[in-house]
């Protein structure tokens, strides 16, 4: 966990004193500030139902196609009930602070575009993965976050794919039914560009 912040820490060192360079390339922002929406339903989803979230991050264009950047933000999934033969599992809701490296390309000014985060996920909220079971949710796992979209200076819209990886230790079985723990959804988002010291 130390090797990832200390990577982040680093990663934003980096990008803000590349900051001191800023210009427009090719028509995007040299160093962008994304601020947006996410939302996103379970593949598959035995605990949780989908996911709503704030989305933050930094980009600096290293080339006119490349970007690279951190990214994180706050990602709240909704625990569900779920039934494991005659028992009702009340699964609580768990919220995700991702860490990660941002990693960006742009084959041409404004069009499709395609990128991922990669980095570590911190679980937040109730320490049972479900009412009544004395089992505890997991501290955090690799997070990844492939996405596609369509771009232009201003806007990012995109559809993406979300998850924490957990290990399959806080999965719960009852009798020769298994709830395994997930959280990974399929969704949409938007982000708004803000240049940062352009010219």
């Amino acid at each position: 966990m130390k090797k990832y912040l200390l990577s982040g820490a680093v990663l934003v060192a980096m990008c803000i004193s590349a900051n001191h360079l800023s210009a427009q390339t090719g028509g995007l922002y040299k160093n962008t500030l994304k601020v947006g929406v996410s939302g996103g339903i379970a593949v598959p989803g035995n605990n949780v139902g989908g996911s709503l979230g704030l989305d933050l991050g930094y980009q600096y264009l290293a080339t006119k196609n490349f970007g690279v950047g951190v990214a994180s933000g706050y990602h709240h999934y909704f625990g569900k009930e779920n039934k494991l033969g005659s028992t009702t599992l009340d699964n609580n809701s768990v919220g995700v602070i991702p860490v990660a490296a941002l990693l960006r390309y742009y084959p041409k000014a404004a069009g499709i575009y395609v990128g991922a985060d990669l980095g570590y996920g911190f679980l937040t909220g109730e320490e049972r993965v479900a009412n009544g079971i004395g089992l505890n949710r997991p501290d955090g796992g690799f997070y990844m976050r492939p996405q596609i979209g369509y771009h232009n200076r201003s806007w990012n819209f995109f559809a993406h794919y979300s998850k924490v990886f957990t290990g399959s230790e806080y999965n719960i079985r009852i009798n020769n039914n298994t709830q395994k723990y997930n959280l990974g959804t399929i969704g949409v988002g938007v982000q708004y560009n803000i240049g940062l010291g352009y010219k």
